[in-house]
Parts: C-alpha cells; sequence; structure tokens
C-alpha cells in the first residue's frame, strides 16, 4: 500500500548508493568491491520481497517510476586539504583535491546528509550539510569558501543545448573577489553583478573564439581575462572564478562543461 512506499523508497536509495559505491571500487579496492556489492544484493532481495506488499496498492497500481538525479562534486575550496566525501554515512568519493571535479554518480531523487572530513579522517567533519536532488535533473555542488566558513553550493546543470549556439554562465565561487560583471573584452556586458556563490542564468552565444573580462561590478576595471576562449555550437559552459584575489591560489577561471 502506499503508506508503504516511503521505506520501499528508502532501500531503493540505499540500493542504488551501494551500486554505485561497488562501481566506483571494483578497480581501487577489490575487498570494498565486493562489500559494496553485497551490500545492494541484500538491498535488491529486500526490494523484491517488498513489492508485492509495499508498492501495490488495492488495485494493483505502482507509483510512477522516477528517473535518476545525476550529480557531481567540485572542490573549490582554497585552503581546504584533501577531503574524502560520504554520503549518508558511506565514503563515495575520496582524495578530492582543490580544482578537483568528479565524475556524474547517478543517485536516486531525494535528501543527502554531505559529511567532508580531511581525507584519511572520519571524525570532525569539516561540513555537514544536507543536499536535495530532484529526478532528472544533473547537479554540480561546490564545495566552496575558506575552509572556516566552508560551505555547498548545489547548482543545475543544463542537459538541453541548442544545435547552432553555444550556452555560457557565469559562477562566482573566489571568497573573497568582490561582485563582478562579465564582459566582451571592450565590449558588451553578458552577466552583471555577480557575487560569491551565486550563478548566472545560461545565455545562448554565438559560437567562436571570444576573449571575455571580469570586471568590478559597475566599473571598467578588469580583474581577469580570458583569452581565446572557445564556444562551440551545441556546447553548454559554466565559466567559474575560483581561487584568491591577490594571493594563493591565484584567482583563474575554470571551465566546466556540459
Amino acid at each position: 500500500m502506499y503508506h508503504f512506499y516511503p521505506q520501499y523508497q528508502k532501500v531503493a536509495q540505499d540500493a542504488a548508493m551501494y551500486d554505485l559505491l561497488a562501481n566506483y571500487y571494483k578497480y581501487l579496492d577489490p575487498q570494498r568491491h565486493i562489500y559494496y556489492y553485497q551490500m545492494h544484493f541484500m538491498c535488491m532481495q529486500q526490494l523484491c520481497q517488498m513489492q508485492p506488499v509495499d508498492v501495490r496498492n488495492s488495485y494493483g497500481v505502482q507509483p510512477e517510476w522516477r528517473a535518476p538525479a545525476k550529480v557531481r562534486v567540485l572542490h573549490v575550496s582554497p585552503d581546504a586539504p584533501k577531503v574524502d566525501v560520504y554520503v549518508n554515512g558511506e565514503k563515495t568519493l575520496e582524495n578530492i583535491t582543490y580544482y578537483q571535479i568528479s565524475p556524474y554518480l547517478e543517485v536516486p531523487a531525494g535528501s543527502y546528509r554531505i559529511d567532508i572530513y580531511p581525507a584519511g579522517q572520519t571524525t570532525n567533519p569539516v561540513l555537514t550539510e544536507t543536499v536535495e536532488v530532484q529526478s532528472g535533473r544533473n547537479y554540480t555542488v561546490a564545495a566552496a569558501g575558506r575552509l572556516a566558513n566552508l560551505r555547498l553550493v548545489p547548482v543545475v546543470d543544463t542537459t538541453r543545448n541548442p544545435r547552432n549556439k553555444s550556452k555560457v554562465r557565469f559562477w562566482h565561487l573566489s571568497p573573497n573577489a568582490p561582485a563582478v560583471d562579465i564582459a566582451i573584452a571592450g565590449g558588451d556586458v553578458l552577466f552583471s553583478n555577480v557575487s560569491f556563490g551565486q550563478i548566472a542564468n545560461y545565455l545562448e552565444v554565438d559560437p567562436g573564439s571570444v576573449t571575455l573580462e571580469v570586471r568590478a561590478a559597475g566599473t571598467d576595471n578588469v580583474v581577469l581575462t580570458l583569452r581565446d576562449t572557445n564556444l562551440k555550437a551545441g556546447e553548454a559552459y559554466t565559466i567559474t572564478a575560483i581561487g584568491i584575489v591577490d594571493g594563493t591560489p591565484r584567482l583563474e577561471a575554470m571551465i566546466l562543461q556540459p
């Protein structure tokens, strides 16, 4: 019956997570691979046992299937060490370094507790937050800000690209940079007054090579130049400002796809 469905969904989430972890460790750590494969198998057995009772109502109708979400993690905290990422208490990513982005991982829609620890540690996480993901959407979740004020910044990535145009947006993840404008060199402003943690909406532009300027908002003061940025037709780009103004690691742009 439908009032059992949350329990079924929880076991399904666990099954998907264990399958993800089993595949991740397949060549990295055979023992962990076997452990997570066995956990996945046990969850699948539970689902088979639950299905006749838990997911059918008296008319034999099953809940609608929902597409998974896809999530990747980006480490752009300039003074944070290598980190391990735990999802609902399970180590999912390890030794993630500054400037590194993980592959997309498929997960069921729902809420997930994210714990980030210094690599190799399992006590005193540097960050614990909950992230909600929706069915059929792709997400990039950035660990951003200085270590003392670390935060997760999730954004939704596009899954549809125009055939004859490029799509571009700007993401401000430099913790000490002021609000900025993004403009074509010597020309029009594309995105205005974007502050730390904010992301501008996608903008369709003509494909080609273009030089972009990151300017202090409302001024002509250029703080970063992106020379010969190649934008291809049918592709989407997220230009991401990371690093420290007048510090280390230096202020720079990281271009993400899709």
